[in-house]
């Protein structure tokens, strides 16, 4: 975080975000390592992203300012104008999610919660040992890992962009105070 003379930084992610959030990546980690070589620990990595996942949503209707949906969750015409300003390299910088993060938080959430509840079908008698439900679970999950892929260019792009360590911030809660033009 680059430092502003005279000005603390900000508290913008809270604890539980901040511990949602890694815990969901160890999660989603354990879960891909472990596969079917470990199946009992895939599976409980993957109710524990569920239930992680079902958390973030409460959060997001009951959370802190920048944890809540209606905070970040733009719509498509603002999302479009910020695409269109990062291209032209006059993109305004967010304290919290910025228009494009904010849609992919929302991707990420619903495809961690479209895996684990194709994982938990799988583990149902009606289920198992249908082709179209394993099919989906992995196509769902190599999804995910794009997801993610695009995430983490997004916060170094953006990190860049704005000289902010977003992964930083991730860790402590902290961001450098707004400046003008930034968007609270």
């Amino acid at each position: 975080m680059r430092a502003v003379p005279g000005r603390p930084p900000v508290q913008v992610w809270g604890l539980w975000l901040r511990a949602m959030h890694w815990a969901l990546v160890a999660a989603i980690a354990v879960a891909w390592f472990s596969g079917e070589a470990l199946l009992r620990l895939h599976e409980l990595a993957g109710y524990a992203a569920l239930a992680l996942i079902a958390g973030r949503c409460i959060g997001g209707w009951w959370g802190g300012r920048h944890a809540r949906f209606r905070q970040f969750v733009r719509s498509p015409a603002q999302v479009r104008r910020y695409a269109a300003e990062v291209l032209a390299r006059r993109e305004r910088r967010y304290l919290g999610h910025n228009p494009l993060g904010g849609w992919m938080a929302v991707a990420l959430l619903a495809t961690v919660a479209a895996v684990g509840v194709t994982g938990w079908m799988y583990s149902l008698d009606m289920f198992w040992g249908l082709a179209w439900v394993e099919w989906l679970h992995r196509s769902l999950a190599w999804t995910l890992v794009a997801l993610i892929a695009l995430h983490l260019a997004g916060v170094a792009f953006t990190s860049w962009r704005h000289r902010e360590n977003l992964a930083a911030a991730m860790l402590s809660g902290h961001k450098r105070p707004p400046e003008p033009g930034d968007v609270d």
